[in-house]
């Protein structure tokens, strides 16, 4: 009995580390977003998650929701930076969502500051 109890312990583990290698490692998308960054915070009770949100219309009807990895600091500290600027998002769409991870299935990958399209000198 104890051995059938061991085994099927060691089954469900290596099947969660399965799940969880490839929602970590696969992508479903990868693209870039650009709009007015609007918020960025570090939230949580159990597990702090880096997120934020850019507007990409004028009138903030588009909401694009996303995430940061915590050990991505470079981009944290990007991203506080440009609070209420336009930014340029790449982003890593992930199969699921996983609550340590973050509130989104997107995950920042790369920031840069553009040129704001509603306030051009032409």
């Amino acid at each position: 009995m104890k051995k059938i109890l061991a085994i099927l312990i060691i089954v469900i583990l290596t099947l969660f580390a399965a799940w969880y290698a490839f929602i970590y490692y696969a992508s479903y998308s990868e693209g870039t977003r650009s709009g007015e960054l609007i918020k960025f915070s570090n939230k949580g009770v159990v597990f702090k998650t880096w997120e934020g949100e850019i507007s990409q219309g004028i009138s903030g009807a588009q909401i694009f929701s996303f995430s940061v990895e915590s050990q991505k600091e470079d981009i944290i500290k990007k991203l506080e930076k440009f609070q209420g600027r336009y930014v340029k998002l790449k982003y890593k769409e992930r199969f699921a969502k996983v609550s340590w991870l973050g509130d989104t299935k997107y995950f920042v990958i790369d920031v840069v500051e553009e040129d704001s399209p509603h306030f051009r000198n032409k």
